[in-house]
């Protein structure tokens, strides 16, 4: 790169995202005062002075400076390199702004795959994550979500993991839309296995980005610091599935303190999946069913999803002669049709007609001279007379 970071720096912060784990605030705080360059002078020198680095104690500095002596910046840029990707460094023309709402836990640099230009990607960016062991109604609505976004010119960032995470990648994938992909290993450490050909088709028509350098390998804390990236990069997150103790609200709330929409979708609440954000709704976040309602939290003033007027369903379409007969019917039971005429206000034979015709629709079941709501009809009358 010709603008940006030094070649000096490029090396120094690539060097660093082997010595330091994503998130370290402390190693953060040094970088800032020190810079990289100085900062990995600092851990690389053959005798440490007392109080270069303060916060951490012997033991740790020693684990810095082991780190700092194996790493081989030369290598990993080069591994990039020759993969297609490229590392970022902050203060290049590529790096994305939000970031550096992280402060000392900003990441140290990026290991990018993949064409697009990250900044440009993530200054219209929504984050759907969720639970690994999703329902089929949560990769229903992600995938949705996701398509939904894409096709109105929304980037989805997600964490690449099973379940919903994939889901929303492959949602927009197939909207032939913008995808980016957070890992909490090296971009070239497919993980988890399973989804090496949905990583290959990120790379392809999205990005793959990640703090750690080439060949690391992910771990619990590294999931769980990597979501507060996913939450900085994007402008919302939305949460689709989760139960109380999962990492997508983990998201949600690096989301709300860093001042980002937070929003979920709702579901059953017999489904513990959903527990988690039927919570994070109780404490404030949005809720949101369509890609519509998403862009009105996120996008600019006047995207406002429209105005919700329910379903059309086929007995919304009957006469108005029909539509009195079909709800002079009770939910449950049978009648015969002059008590049926009387309900509706018609006469028997007209009464009659309308039954004929509703039978043939398969709204409602003849016994005898009897007529009752068929099943299928019986859920929509019970909406209409709810209020729908």
């Amino acid at each position: 790169m010709s603008a940006g970071a030094s070649d000096e720096e490029r090396r120094a912060r690539a060097a660093l995202t082997r010595v330091v784990e994503p998130g370290d605030e402390r190693a953060g705080r040094w970088l800032r005062r020190h810079g990289p360059e100085e900062l990995l002078a600092r851990l690389t020198a053959p005798v440490p002075t007392d109080g270069d680095l303060p916060g951490a104690g012997e033991r740790r500095i020693q684990g810095y400076r082991m780190r700092a002596a194996a790493a081989r910046p030369e290598h990993d840029l080069e591994r990039v390199a020759e993969l297609g990707g490229r590392f970022l460094c902050p203060g290049d023309p590529e790096w994305p702004g939000q970031l550096d709402d992280l402060g000392d836990a900003r990441p140290v640099g990026l290991w990018v795959l993949g064409r697009p230009d990250l900044r440009i990607w993530a200054l219209r960016s929504v984050a759907l994550v969720g639970a690994r062991a999703c329902t089929p109604y949560g990769a229903h609505v992600a995938g949705s979500l996701a398509s939904g976004l894409a096709e109105r010119g929304w980037v989805v960032v997600s964490g690449a993991a099973y379940g919903v995470d994939a889901a929303a990648h492959r949602g927009a994938l197939s909207a032939e839309g913008a995808t980016v992909a957070v890992l909490a290993c090296g971009v070239d450490a497919v993980y988890p296995r399973g989804h090496a050909e949905l990583i290959r088709r990120v790379v392809e028509q999205g990005l793959v980005i990640a703090e750690l350098p080439p060949g690391s390998h992910p771990t619990r804390s590294r999931f769980v610091l990597r979501n507060r990236v996913i939450a900085a990069l994007s402008r919302g997150t939305v949460v689709v599935e989760a139960e109380y103790r999962s990492g997508s609200l983990a998201t949600a709330r690096a989301a709300e303190r860093l001042g980002r929409f937070t929003m979920g979708v709702p579901g059953p609440v017999t489904s513990g999946l959903s527990a988690g954000v039927h919570e994070l709704l109780r404490s404030g976040a949005v809720l949101v069913t369509d890609a519509d309602e998403v862009v009105e939290q996120v996008g600019d003033i006047g995207e406002l999803a429209p105005a919700r007027r329910g379903p059309v369903v086929p007995r919304d379409l009957l006469g108005p002669g029909c539509a009195r007969v079909l709800e002079s019917l009770p939910v449950s039971g049978a009648l015969d049709g002059r008590d049926i005429a009387e309900r509706a206000g018609t006469t028997p034979d007209d009464a009659l007609a309308r039954l004929y015709e509703l039978h043939s629709l398969g709204f409602v079941e003849r016994h005898g001279d009897r007529w009752q709501l068929a099943t299928a009809a019986t859920t929509g009358s019970n909406a209409r007379r709810g209020g729908a």
